[in-house]
């Protein structure tokens, strides 16, 4: 249902014109964990995003598998025993870039508000962020996401190794498609 959803917003904005049209160019999406044991980070340039220069519309669609772990171990625990990415693959957003005026150029604060689905959990979120306006768009962010929020559940045995809140930071290119 929800996928149906993304690929709505998807379609509605194919049907809108088309120079204010931008498809991802380059996509990188980090997660970092501060924890009293260790530290974990995981990089994933996987993901798919469109955004609509008139009306502030960003949808994205991020493939759980692919984000990429320094220690092997670490990323097939984090499939297998934490997103449990074979039942629930990606993490979606939608929604609409609040004070966001895309006949300016530069870089403008902006308010990303919408709905984000993580681990079949699907939130209203407000996320601040920067877009840097010009011939091609770029869209930043950092902010924090609790895992009980999404209903990802952290064994008591390994609580100490993985932080109850994560910091996601997002940098996503567009060119016009």
């Amino acid at each position: 249902m929800k996928w149906r959803l993304f690929l709505g917003l998807f379609w509605v904005m194919a049907l809108e014109g088309s120079a204010q049209k931008f498809v991802a160019e380059k996509s990188v999406i980090t997660f970092f964990s501060d924890a009293l044991i260790e530290d974990i980070t995981a990089t994933n340039s996987k993901a798919v995003s469109l955004f609509n220069r008139q009306t502030g519309e960003v949808a994205f669609s991020i493939p759980i598998r692919e984000f990429q772990f320094e220690k092997k171990l670490m990323q097939e625990h984090f499939n297998e025993k934490y997103m449990e990415s074979e039942k629930y693959p990606k993490a979606l957003f939608s929604g609409v870039l609040q004070n966001f005026d895309g006949s300016l150029t530069g870089v403008q604060n902006v308010k990303a508000k919408g709905k984000l689905t993580i681990h079949g959990v699907t939130r209203e979120v407000e996320i601040s962020g920067t877009a840097e306006v010009g011939n091609k768009i770029t869209l930043k962010s950092k902010f924090p996401v609790k895992l009980a929020d999404y209903k990802v559940e952290i064994p008591q045995l390994v609580f100490q190794n993985i932080a109850e809140t994560v910091d996601v930071t997002i940098d996503i290119t567009y060119k016009p498609q």
